[in-house]
Formats: structure tokens, C-alpha cells, sequence
């Protein structure tokens, strides 16, 4: 009997709504907040301009008097020629960008609730969704022109795109969604080949053939791996042609390494100059290899020194949340007095804790009775006993939280909450970028990416075991598709 069409309404209505209440405030920000660009946000928005001009990602310099065309490639080009799109048609006005974001950070709303009906019941995709619309640090981030926004779009509507059809097809065109994801943020390539989990099981994968399935997953990620790839050569083919040597998206990298490494390393961002080792460079790519042999030397160097670093530059990552306040109060020092600048950094990073600590609870099933209670209570108190250390030291320390929920899905501890393809896909997510910035440097803004999956995985937080059922089906089952409310988990 087919399902009645009022659940599929229902669900089209809430994407509606939920991109309204996300879109509303943002574009108040957008409207109210935004100024002149500044920081990185001014080379985004300076290459857009060249690009919607026709001049491609670069800039002009002098010589001898003669103006060269001169190439870029240091960041990557993905969010200049996404608002440069923009700015051909509605002209590069100082709202386009702002508006842009604001839309942008509305869809990444609703592309999470999209994500998590593939993973929760409908109530807990639904607050996943909500989580991303209201958080306040999203919403303050429509006024500054980064990239954080759009790349977590991308990068979760690839798994979107790889959940809802896990033939070879979704695969492929979860691949393809992830190679435009690193046009933007070039980390995205590490989640290719959590893509490749996607596959279903076939009756090779048995215990009699191990060798065979061995070489069947490793196939697998070659494959996503090589398909996510494919967006991404022609502009390494670009950047072979016009810079000083290839450089497959950008060329900050190295720059970012030594960073990290270097002598006068913080465990966060610091300008590095000639002095600290590359005197002598002609071009971007050459910058960039100089600069990454150094600070690989560095490390070899003092491998414990730079070890030793990497609590600190996850703490500069996942402790607090900042960045957005203190864009917007450079671009415009009156608005924000020191003590409207406290109030609200203080705001937006007690709600980035407290979405850090509900997601830690998605690693544990609520049980009371029945195979791995007792090993869910351990790691239920294992978690409260972090957060308690977390929050109630003299500085907040959050990070090992973050490290926690990286790793414990994984385990076979008895009794885990299930495990959908969607998760799997946010927690690879989050694991990278962790990774990333253990061996780059930290900064706040870097945790925005994978604040939708924190909202993803707080929404997962304690699920009971009646939910188990509904959300192992919706691995098999397509909620997109008109079916039957129970296929969604209903409630």
C-alpha cells in the first residue's frame, strides 16, 4: 500500500521552514555586521573580483615600470570563483558576500538535517538541522567573507549524495561533490576514502576469501580516490601551466607546516619571515616547497619539542570560539567595545562547549539493561569525567573531548550505539580535521567546519535501544524516497 503523500509534505515543509529560521537571522547579521573584509577574508574577496573581472585568480604587479599578470594559487580558489560567480551577476557590491554567506550557512542548515534523516530518527535529524541554524557562532559567521561555511556544505552534501544511493553511482557522486569540497578546503581529499565504506556487502566479503575482499576495499579507495580527483586536475593542470611548478590545489601547505615547527612555534598561527629559513624564493610553488622542507627539518630535528605542541594547538582549536568577533571587530573597532567583544566571545564558546559535550555523547547508548550496559556506564563516566575536567579547571580544556569522540565510535565496545554510513562519514570528518591541525597549527576558526557535525553528533546523543532498529533501517532505506513513515525512524 503506498505511504500517504502527507509525511512527504511534511518533511518538504520543515526544509522550508528550517532554511527560513536559519536564513532570517543571518541575513540580519549579513545586513547590520558586515564591513570591508579583512584578514584572509580580503585576499577571498580580492580574487573574486579578479576572477569576476576576467583576470583570473591573480593580481597585477610592477616591473620596471611594465604591469605583469601574475598568477595566483597560495589559497585555494574554491570560495573566490564561488563568490565571483556571484559578483558577475549582482556586481561586487560590500553585501553580495555577506547575503552569499548568509544563504550559504542556511543551506548548510538544512544539507545537515538532509545528512542526519539518513543516520537518526526524525526528531534528533531534526535538531541536527535546528542545532546548525541557531547556533550563534554560525549565524555571527554570515558577516565575515570565509570559507568555513561553504566548505562544510560541500563536504557534507557529498556524504549526502554518497548515503542516499550506496551503489557505485552515490559513490561516484559523493566523490565528485568531495573533489569540489577541495577546491575550497583542500583537507576534504582525507574523507575520500571513508566514501568507499559506503558499499554494500556482497557475498565475496565472507571469512573464505579474505584475501579477495582485502583487495576488493582497496580497490574501492582507489577508485573514490581517483574520482575525487577529477574536479580537482584542471586546475593543477592551470597551475602547472601559469605558476612556477605544479601545486595540485594551493600552495600553503609548507607554509602552514613551518609554521607548526618552526623555533618560535605556539601551537597557533604566527608570521613567519625570511630570517626564520626561506631567503631566497622566485615564486609561490617554490615558497611552498622551501617552506614545507623546512619545517619537515624542524621536526626531525626536535621531534619532542614538536609533539609537545600538539595538545596546544588542539586547544587553540576546540576550546574556544572567537574568531567571528574578532574579524568583525577589526573590521569595525566602534561597534565593538571591549566589553560587547567579552560578552559575546564568551557566548559563542560556551555554546561551542556545550555542542562539544553533547556530541561526546553520541559515542554512548542509553541502556539499562541487556548486553554492554555496563561498558556504556564506563564510557558514559569515562565522558563525564572529561567534561567535568574540561569545564572546571582554571582554562577551559575541551580538546580531549573532541580527540575522545574521534576515536571511541570506532571501538567495539559492547552495546555502541549503532553505527549509520552517515556517521561513520561525519566522525571520518571530524577525524581528519583533528588530524590536520595536530600537525599544522591551531585556530578557532578552523573548528567551524565541523560545527554542523558536532550538531549531527549531538542530536545522536544517548540513544535508546527502541531507536536501534529505526536507525539501522535508514542504512538500507532512502528517506528522500516517498515511503513509508517508518522507514524514517518516525516517532
Amino acid at each position: 500500500m503506498k505511504a500517504p503523500r502527507s509525511f512527504v509534505i511534511d518533511d518538504r515543509f520543515f526544509a522550508i521552514l528550517l532554511f527560513v529560521v536559519a536564513l532570517a537571522p543571518r541575513v540580519w547579521v549579513a545586513l547590520d555586521m558586515a564591513r570591508e573584509p579583512v584578514w584572509d577574508g580580503h585576499y577571498y574577496d580580492f580574487g573574486a573580483r579578479r576572477i569576476a573581472e576576467g583576470f583570473g585568480y591573480s593580481d597585477d604587479s610592477s616591473v620596471d615600470g611594465v604591469t605583469l599578470w601574475h598568477p595566483w594559487c597560495h589559497y585555494p580558489v574554491g570560495y573566490s570563483a564561488y563568490l565571483a560567480f556571484f559578483y558577475r551577476i549582482f556586481g561586487a557590491g560590500p553585501l553580495v558576500a555577506p547575503l552569499v554567506n548568509a544563504a550559504t550557512g542556511a543551506m548548510l542548515a538544512v544539507v545537515t538535517w538532509m545528512l542526519a534523516r539518513h543516520a537518526l530518527v526524525t526528531w534528533r535529524a531534526r535538531a541536527a538541522g535546528l542545532l546548525v541554524a541557531l547556533h550563534p557562532g554560525l549565524i555571527l559567521y554570515s558577516g565575515l567573507v570565509m570559507s568555513e561555511p561553504l566548505a562544510a556544505l560541500l563536504t557534507l552534501a557529498a556524504f549526502w549524495l554518497a548515503v542516499r544511493d550506496t551503489q557505485p553511482r552515490g559513490m561516484i557522486a559523493g566523490a565528485l561533490m568531495l573533489g569540489v569540497a577541495a577546491l575550497v578546503r583542500p583537507q576534504a581529499l582525507l574523507c575520500a576514502p571513508f566514501l568507499a565504506m559506503l558499499q554494500p556487502r556482497t557475498p565475496e566479503d565472507t571469512p573464505l576469501a579474505p584475501g579477495r575482499v582485502a583487495i576488493r576495499r582497496v580497490a574501492q579507495v582507489l577508485v573514490v580516490c581517483i574520482v575525487t580527483l577529477v574536479p580537482v586536475l584542471p586546475w593543477t593542470a592551470r597551475n602547472c601551466r601559469v605558476m612556477d611548478g605544479c601545486a595540485l590545489v594551493s600552495t600553503n601547505a609548507g607554509w602552514n607546516l613551518a609554521i607548526g615547527a618552526f623555533p618560535r612555534a605556539t601551537g597557533r598561527f604566527e608570521t613567519l619571515r625570511a630570517s626564520d629559513g626561506c631567503r631566497e624564493v622566485t615564486g609561490q610553488v617554490q615558497q611552498d616547497r622551501c617552506w614545507f622542507g623546512y619545517g619537515a627539518a624542524q621536526i626531525k630535528a626536535a621531534p619532542a619539542r614538536w609533539l609537545a605542541l600538539i595538545p596546544k594547538k588542539l586547544s587553540y582549536t576546540f576550546d574556544h570560539e572567537s574568531f567571528a568577533v574578532e574579524y568583525l571587530r577589526e573590521a569595525n573597532p566602534s561597534a565593538w567595545p571591549e566589553a560587547r567583544r567579552v560578552r559575546v566571545r564568551d557566548v559563542l564558546s560556551w555554546f561551542h562547549r556545550g555542542l562539544v559535550v553533547l556530541a561526546a555523547l553520541g559515542c554512548v547508548a542509553l541502556r539499562f539493561r541487556g548486553r554492554g550496559v555496563w561498558a556504556q556506564a564506563v564510557v558514559l563516566v569515562g565522558l563525564a569525567v572529561l567534561a567535568y575536567v574540561a569545564s572546571s579547571g582554571g582554562v577551559p580544556t575541551f580538546w580531549p573531548l573532541v580527540v575522545a569522540l574521534s576515536v571511541v565510535p570506532w571501538l567495539p565496545i559492547p552495546g555502541r550505539p549503532p553505527m549509520a554510513p552517515a556517521l561513520k562519514l561525519a566522525l571520518g570528518f571530524l577525524g581528519t580535521t583533528v588530524l590536520t591541525h595536530a600537525v599544522f597549527f591551531g585556530e578557532d576558526r578552523y573548528h567551524v567546519v565541523i560545527t554542523p557535525v558536532l550538531a549531527l553528533l549531538a542530536a545522536s546523543a544517548l540513544r535508546k535501544p527502541a531507536e536501534e532498529k529505526a536507525t539501522l533501517h535508514l542504512a538500507d532505506e532512502d528517506p528522500d524516497a516517498d515511503a513509508d513513515p517508518a522507514a524514517h525512524g518516525a516517532d
